[in-house]
This record gives structure tokens, sequence and C-alpha cells, in this order.
């Protein structure tokens, strides 16, 4: 029997992400398992506002900044107003906030934590992100210790090229 006691959703807020989130949603009810909700910022060292819209220290320009607490206040902030009214009676779940390099981070935080499956968007915000270091899902896919679900986005078909025989 198939048994999940806990589950890791990481988000970068986006479309797909939202969309993977009605099915860790739907994992965590059904296996009655504890639901954590991760993110990472983009970019622990240096925020490029032309990367993701991330939660950017006040006073920072285009430099380069750390992960401090009030970047990680906002970012809970920010999951807690994304996620909290769509996690409605369900109530064990937790918002976790990392810094680091997302891949490395969301295995890292899975190991810790005992995570049975983890849940995320077939693709996420960040193309160059995925140009310079590949694709976040592939890499957690690849390495992870548990199970990796990758939820695609229903209205973002993608079609081979040429004639299909």
């Amino acid at each position: 029997m198939i048994e999940y006691k806990n589950i890791l959703f990481c988000t970068d807020f986006s479309e797909d992400a939202n969309i993977a989130f009605v099915h860790a949603m739907d994992l965590a009810k059904r296996y009655k398992s504890r639901l954590h909700i991760l993110h990472i910022p983009d970019a622990s060292y240096s925020y490029r506002k032309h990367g993701v819209n991330e939660h950017v220290p006040k006073g920072v320009e285009n430099g380069e900044a750390f992960l401090d607490e009030d970047i990680e206040k906002d970012a809970t902030a920010a999951l807690k107003e994304a996620y909290e009214k769509k996690i409605a009676d369900f109530d064990d779940y937790i918002f976790v906030v990392r810094r680091g390099s997302p891949d490395v981070e969301i295995i890292r935080y899975a190991k810790k934590n005992e995570i049975d499956v983890i849940v995320m968007g077939a693709l996420g915000k960040s193309e160059l992100d995925r140009i310079v270091h590949g694709s976040t899902i592939s890499n957690v896919s690849r390495y992870a210790h548990c199970h990796v679900v990758a939820i695609r986005n229903p209205a973002k078909q993608f079609t081979l090229p040429g004639k299909i025989v």
C-alpha cells in the first residue's frame, strides 16, 4: 500500500505551480499527510529584476543582496497570501522559505524532512534560469530520494514538430 506521510509542494508562484498545488492538496487530504509548502526566492545572492519578480529587499536596485529576515518574512507572507485561503479546512501544513539553488535546496529539504513525494509544476517562471542551470524539476527528479510528480499545465500543450505517423 502506498503511504505518503509528508508531501512537499514547491512553488515559484507561477501558473504551473498553482495548478500543481491543487494536486498536492488533493494528495495531502487523500493520504492525511503533512503538506510542506516550500518557496526558494530567486538567486539568494543576486536579485536580477530581469529574472523573476521576487521578494527583493527595499533599497536594492539590480545589485547584490543576501536573503535576510525581511526577505524571508516577505516570502512567507507571499506564501500565506497565495495558498492559505486555498487550504481551507486542512490543518496539517507548514510554510517554508529556504535560500540557495532551488534544485539543491528542494532535495536537501526533502531528505531532511522525510518527504515521501515532491509535487511541482512542470514549468516555472524563469526561462533564463532553465537555460543556465537546467530545469529545476529535471534536476530534482533525477537526484531526489523519493517520488517526484511534475504537473503539466493543460493550457500549455506541447506538440512535436513535423507529421506524427
